[in-house]
């Protein structure tokens, strides 16, 4: 039976955090300065927009950016930081992907959609460099999910945009 470590729970969690946080506090720091939509404003068979307009290329480019920063403070490889934001924007996408199917608009919640295929993906991708166990990967996408969820309403309610959809 594999054992949860805590600590590594924890780092992967900063790890998956600054790969889905940094679109968001770029977005803040430069409001729409450079923030050409990931799709060009194009549309899906359906009609609807393929992401939407929140998913920039410039949100890609600071996820990825910082991520690789961030990972070797917190013990990674900088090429494992750059893969997990690679992963986690992939996941990202696909929830607004989906949501786009489903009609809902860029910035309305969609519990589960939100955040498990941004925060699985990585892990599953690396599982093996980051050195996670199932137990690992549960609890940090439990942890993943409820703090999403938290300052999803806190930013929300002290008026600030949440993060983009």
């Amino acid at each position: 039976m594999a054992i949860i470590d805590p600590i590594l729970v924890l780092r992967v969690l900063l790890l998956l955090s600054v790969a889905n946080g940094a679109p968001v506090v770029t977005g803040w720091l430069l409001g729409r300065w450079r923030d050409a939509p990931l799709d060009r404003g194009g549309a899906w068979r359906d009609g609807r927009p393929l992401f939407g307009t929140s998913k920039t290329i410039r949100g890609i480019a600071a996820a990825l950016a910082c991520t690789s920063a961030v990972a070797p403070v917190l013990g990674f490889e900088m090429a494992t930081g750059f893969l997990a934001a690679a992963a986690a924007m992939a996941g990202d996408l696909f929830s607004s992907f989906v949501k786009r199917r489903l009609g809902l608009a860029p910035h309305a919640e969609a519990p589960g959609i939100d955040q498990v295929p941004e925060a699985l993906l990585p892990m599953l991708l690396l599982r093996s460099a980051l050195g996670l166990s199932v137990p690992d990967i549960l609890v940090v996408l439990v942890a993943f999910t409820i703090l999403d969820l938290v300052l999803s309403r806190l930013l929300s309610l002290i008026g600030a945009s949440g993060r983009p959809r």
